[in-house]
């Protein structure tokens, strides 16, 4: 499962250097990770994930160092969040001004949106269509509402059309449409409305832009970002962030060690993109799990709620249909012995079946039969 999240924002806002800054970030690990930028607007950086290396540390006490002339373990393969950097909406991009249908084409593609919103000052850089950042989020939730409105008027037409037949599905999907309709003309996202999962299968494949989950990260001044953390440390939400862009692209200059000396300066635990990532995977509501042996250490991206057998399918669809039963044991546990092979001597690894809820952090061994 792949994690996309489409950058978007009136120009000026601070899009670019942030997405710069990811781009660095990538840079940095291409020596021992084989993504790159697969296009310009678009690059492909690691999910932060420190157990990758507890994991390594279990993997070599079990198999040692090496084998062969072979490094253990020979890969080391975290997730990926896959970042594109959309063009800087402007007012009236519904109806094709700036880069118009070319931008909303774009973000129709991504799984979440991530609206960078300018929330600092500085003479040197005009703003672009609204004076305050309440404007700013006004501004793009109205075109995108609107680019909706457009779209779903043809295809309840459409599916207007196919319910002559009295079809139940179809039925069922125009009143579905009617309630998305009735929201987006009075100015409310698609995403607000709650939908069942009969509801919810019926509009598969119908990409509205205000559906997706929306992450709103305001780019503050270097000088105010630690009263802006200091903030969302009280805050409960999930959907806001806080960064400094420049600050960003400042730390991915720096070696590891400078990293940590800057952020320790700074008052940060870590990175603003390794915020931003993280809740990414909260707005998704994705989580990890995790495999180890002397080939690989890998992590695997699925959803929350996920059952065993759909987690094996992520891996190759052959372990789903196969599924026979998966040999589960917590990686907070695993650390605890440090080794795969002590936690199976001491009865820590437990065989689950086709009903079990698969959990952030499980490290897994899938048994199956083809």
């Amino acid at each position: 499962m792949n994690l996309s999240l489409g950058i978007i924002g009136l120009p000026n806002v601070g899009k670019s250097t942030l997405f710069n800054a990811l781009l660095k970030k990538q840079a940095a690990l291409v020596a021992n990770y084989p993504f790159a930028t697969i296009e310009p607007n678009v690059g492909v950086v690691e999910v932060p994930d420190e157990r990758l290396q507890g994991l390594v540390e279990v993997v070599r006490n079990d198999y040692g160092q090496k084998m062969g002339d072979r490094e253990v373990p020979q890969k080391i393969i975290p997730s990926t969040v896959k970042f594109y950097d959309i063009a800087g909406l402007v007012k009236g991009a519904h109806k094709g001004e700036g880069l118009g249908n070319e931008f909303l084409g774009h973000i129709r593609e991504v799984s979440a949106l991530v609206h960078v919103i300018r929330d600092f000052e500085d003479d040197n850089i005009i703003r672009s269509g609204a004076v305050n950042p309440q404007e700013d989020v006004s501004t793009i939730d109205t075109e995108l509402i609107l680019a909706d409105i457009s779209i779903l008027d043809r295809i309840l037409r459409g599916a207007k059309d196919d319910a002559k037949s009295k079809d139940v599905e179809s039925l069922l999907k125009v009143l579905v449409l009617e309630k998305i309709s009735s929201m987006l003309n009075n100015g409310r996202p698609a995403r607000e409305l709650v939908l069942g999962d009969k509801e919810e299968k019926v509009i598969r494949g119908i990409n509205l832009l205000t559906r997706k989950p929306i992450l709103y990260v305001y780019n503050v001044s270097e000088n105010n970002l630690s009263k802006y953390l200091d903030q969302s440390n009280q805050e409960s939400s999930h959907d806001k962030l806080y960064i400094s862009a420049k600050i960003e692209s400042e730390i991915c200059s720096l070696s590891e060690n400078e990293q940590r000396e800057y952020l320790r300066e700074m008052g940060m635990k870590e990175p603003g993109l390794n915020r931003l990532i993280k809740a990414g995977y909260q707005v998704l509501g994705l989580q990890d799990f995790l495999t180890a042996g002397p080939k690989e250490v890998r992590a695997w991206t699925i959803r929350i709620g996920a059952r065993a057998p759909e987690a094996a399918g992520v891996i190759h669809t052959d372990f789903e249909r196969g599924f026979i039963g998966a040999d589960v044991i917590s990686y907070i546990d695993l650390m605890r012995v440090k080794s795969l092979k002590k936690a199976r001597e001491f009865g820590l690894i437990r065989l689950e079946g086709k009903n079990y809820f698969m959990k952030d952090g499980d490290v897994v061994e899938f048994r199956f039969n083809v």
